[in-house]
């Protein structure tokens, strides 16, 4: 039987990358998928982001699995699309068990703007996708899972720069670190709140992970004109960044019965990033 046989997960920003990892093994270890992604452009972000087709891409891994999945194109930043595609899951699939906040963005420009209204701009879409998104999230499941009165796990993908900073006079960076200093708040409350319901909320803090948000040719570039990235950025193991896989171990960590008494904890994945 697996780790997390006959739940239901919901799984936001998981059409690639950390999100998809989650999906692909929670499914692995018994889980039905709803899958959500925003699957298009995202105003600031200059990387390339996900398609619907990567999406059903997920699908078909879930299903390969022998789990069942729903996907929806979603943008955390839409909390009633949040609560319609919660509907629909519960619906579709029985219920909701597990919760894993990841969508997320880093508006990163080689040429830091200048512009107060770009800057402003790159500020308010961080944090609306990184932070609100989250809390949308967190406001279109807690009542469910409330009501459904079988307890149940929440998990926020925030980041090392949730506990310490990444600073280079760099707007995209700044809102980075303010949405996911944030999320640590969100968690913590969110934990106390639910607890009473035996609603366990946590939060990972990986390093730079090997997913497409890290590695692109603009933070490639960004890194070539700024040098100090890889001090800021750098890792006391010996390795540059941490593959998707080596999160989604601590995510199932804490959303089975092994972290069945682990509630409000910050978790790195960092290899050794924070003490540095």
């Amino acid at each position: 039987m697996g780790r997390v046989e006959g739940k239901v997960a919901l799984i936001t920003g998981a059409a690639r990358g950390q999100g998809r990892a989650h999906a692909i093994r929670l499914a692995e270890e018994g889980a039905d998928i709803i899958a959500i992604d925003v699957c298009g452009p995202v105003e600031t972000v200059n990387y390339p982001m996900p398609t619907p087709e990567d999406l059903d891409q997920v699908a078909r891994e879930v299903e390969k699995r022998g789990r069942k999945a729903l996907t929806r194109v979603v943008d955390v930043r839409d909390q009633a699309a949040l609560r319609q595609v919660v509907a629909d899951g519960v619906a579709e699939l029985g219920g909701l068990d597990i919760v894993v906040a990841n969508a997320g963005i880093l508006s990163i420009s080689v040429d830091e703007p200048t512009d107060p209204a770009t800057r402003q701009q790159v500020w308010q879409t961080t944090l609306d996708v990184n932070i609100t998104g989250a809390w949308n999230t967190v406001e279109a499941v807690a009542p469910v899972m409330r009501e459904a009165g079988k307890g149940g796990a929440i998990v926020f993908t925030c980041s090392t720069q949730g506990l310490r900073y990444a600073a280079n006079n760099d707007i995209s960076l700044t809102a980075y670190t303010a949405a996911k200093h944030a999320m640590v708040g969100v968690m913590r409350c969110t934990a106390a709140d639910l607890a009473p319901y035996s609603i366990r909320v946590n939060s990972v803090h990986p390093t730079g992970v090997n997913t497409p948000m890290v590695t692109n040719e603009v933070m490639g570039d960004y890194g070539a004109k700024h040098p100090r990235l890889g001090e800021l950025m750098g890792n006391l193991l010996p390795v540059p960044v941490i593959e998707s896989e080596d999160v989604t171990e601590a995510v199932l960590y804490l959303v089975s019965d092994s972290g069945r008494y682990v509630t409000g904890v910050t978790l790195p994945v960092d290899a050794g990033h924070l003490i540095k």
